[in-house]
């Protein structure tokens, strides 16, 4: 019997010395970094987001039962949801920019839905892309200068809101005259009523969701659907903004010159801003002067005296 408990203590302290030898060490840091992501997951979850019954573009419905057409809007709306930091941005700046975007569009009897265009477009940023294309709404020099904005060292009105939004109107207008709907409009303002021309006539069809187009193209529209969608469920999505936590635009007067050889710098003093206040709030003057030959008339606009002091 003895021997026999010796042979056991001895098979189970050997067992223990080999088990010991087998088995990594016990990292303390791990247990504290396995129960911190314990923690993590419980708050921090990602689901698949349920698409809705329908979608409506520019009251034009988009076939999201066909499984293609669900699956490119699914990798749309799920991009932008989890992409916060860039949507909670957009939804930011629109407070500050929609109101002036908005009265264009009626104006001009073009779909509301068509402000979210500028968002897809740059974001409701001055931008220029690496092909050349700029401001707002992302117009290029000679389709730009085909629309009647004013393009040169001094002058770029694409960064003009305003005027950028009067011309991408007149362009979604004639392109809905040619292609006979709004979705195919905001196709060809991405790539060109030319290219898509083209296209229908190589598919025969004018039907968006038929055509098969760049990769580009086939993203954009359900970019558009995607970001209609989170801008009128925000709660919905997450996105949850206090009226403190959005972006407006100060009060502003409009001044007109039409002066030749028009130095900036002595303009701003002369209106008693800075110079930066006024590049700001005109990005569209690219130089520091203005030569202005032909005695044109610029209108500029600046903050009231109340919102000066806030740059000061």
């Amino acid at each position: 019997m003895k021997n026999t408990r010796i042979i056991l203590i001895s098979i189970i302290l050997f067992g223990a010395i080999y088990l010991n030898f087998l088995l990594p060490e016990v990292d303390e840091n791990k247990i504290t970094i396995s129960n911190h992501q314990n923690e993590f997951n419980k708050y921090f979850k990602s689901f698949s987001l349920v698409t809705p019954d329908s979608i409506i573009f520019a009251n034009e419905l988009a076939p999201i039962n066909s499984n293609d057409i669900w699956e490119r809007y699914d990798k749309e709306i799920h991009k932008n949801v989890y992409w916060q930091s860039n949507t909670i941005f957009y939804l930011k700046r629109a407070n500050k920019y929609f109101p002036i975007i908005e009265p264009i569009l009626k104006k001009n009897n073009i779909p509301n839905d068509f402000k979210y265009l500028a968002v897809i477009e740059s974001g409701l940023e001055n931008l220029v892309s690496p092909a050349g294309a700029s401001g707002y709404w992302q117009f290029m020099k000679g389709t730009a200068i085909d629309y009647g904005l004013e393009v040169n060292s001094e002058i770029d009105e694409r960064y003009h809101l305003e005027k950028s939004t009067q011309a991408a109107c007149e362009y979604l207008q004639k392109a809905y005259d040619r292609f006979g709907s709004w979705t195919m409009a905001a196709a060809a303002y991405n790539m060109g009523k030319g290219g898509l021309e083209r296209k229908v006539k190589q598919q025969g069809s004018k039907n968006y969701y038929n055509l098969y187009l760049n990769m580009e193209t086939s993203r954009y529209i359900f970019r558009l659907l995607a970001i209609k969608e989170i801008f009128e469920n925000k709660e919905k999505y997450g996105f949850n903004l206090r009226e403190q936590d959005l972006y407006s635009f100060p009060e502003t007067r409009l001044i007109n010159i039409n002066e030749e050889d028009i130095n900036l710098f002595e303009l701003a003093n002369n209106l008693q801003i800075n110079y930066k206040i006024l590049k700001i709030f005109n990005p569209w003057l690219r130089d520091t002067e203005i030569t202005n030959k032909n005695n044109k008339t610029y209108i500029i606009k600046i903050p009231t005296e109340k919102d000066i002091n806030i740059f000061e």
